[in-house]
């Protein structure tokens, strides 16, 4: 499979996503909110956003990227994936996104295509959040590129976490999660899923990354979500639905925690991971 280079620079069009508090809903169960979370699942209430439902309506850029590199669906996983806010993001309403494909690296055994957008709420004319995805597209690799930047060193972890979250993904977590647009056919069909090299159905990285999130929110944040300003995250496994996922964090600095998420075999799924925190 070869990558076309040349969409390296190039900007997208611009793409909007129009939501109202019901896909405000859907992502958080599809996060695994629970009835406890009603702030985030009740629309009397708001409803209140969780920070990176910001990857719902900048996912748009990243599709198109994808149909413009041709890629095949079944060789794509996530690699990267970060937010920056700079400011809650409201219940319901249409988002505009502006995306440029930021870079191609060559990995040897795939491509790792990193695709960063930009979300405005052209109405209230805020600028909202930017996002980076980066997808790694599996048989790609191997074409002279660069390799990109090295994973970031984790820092000296003393002692135990700050927090620690424990929650078991549903059966049928994949399924749920994908109405939030990722309808990548390797998180919901066996026959598919068994094609592309998997044992059946994977989880979404972007749900571990919602579980992720949910856990920062509740513990470094205090239940505010508003005090999440990043999150960037490196997917360095795979979740199956069904699967128990362990989130932790460690404070490293004022407003800065590191954050490790492990299975319950004790795979780490998500590290070399950062969250920043209005202190």
């Amino acid at each position: 499979m070869t990558i076309d280079m040349s969409l390296v620079g190039k900007e997208l069009a611009e793409l909007a996503h129009s939501y109202t508090w019901r896909d405000v809903v859907i992502y958080a169960l599809g996060a695994g909110a629970k009835a406890d979370e009603l702030a985030f699942l009740y629309e009397a209430e708001g409803p209140k956003v969780l920070p990176t439902f910001a990857t719902v309506p900048a996912f748009r850029v990243l599709a198109a990227t994808a149909g413009r590199l041709g890629v095949d669906l079944l060789r794509v996983v996530h690699g990267e994936q970060t937010i920056r806010l700079h400011r809650p993001i409201p219940p319901a309403g249409t988002l505009v996104t502006s995306g440029r494909v930021a870079a191609i690296h060559d990995k040897g055994t795939g491509a790792l295509v990193v695709v960063e957008g930009k979300t405005c709420d052209r109405e209230r004319g805020e600028h909202l959040f930017d996002t980076v995805f980066s997808i790694f597209v599996r048989g790609a690799g191997g074409f002279g590129g660069e390799r990109g930047p090295k994973a970031r060193a984790a820092p000296t972890l003393d002692g135990p976490p700050a927090f620690e979250h424990v929650q078991q993904t549903s059966p049928e977590q994949h399924l749920l999660f994908r109405l939030n647009g990722d309808v990548n056919p390797i998180h919901a069909s066996p026959k598919l899923a068994r094609a592309a090299g998997f044992q059946r159905p994977i989880l979404h990285g972007l749900c571990t990354y919602g579980h992720a999130g949910r856990a920062i929110v509740q513990h470094a944040c205090g239940g505010d979500a508003a005090k999440l300003r990043s999150f960037s995250a490196r997917f360095t496994g795979i979740v199956y639905p069904g699967d128990t996922l362990t989130t932790r964090g460690w404070q490293v600095a004022p407003g800065e925690y590191w954050i490790r998420v492990s299975t319950q075999n004790g795979e780490t799924v998500i590290d070399n991971s950062v969250a920043q925190i209005d202190a």
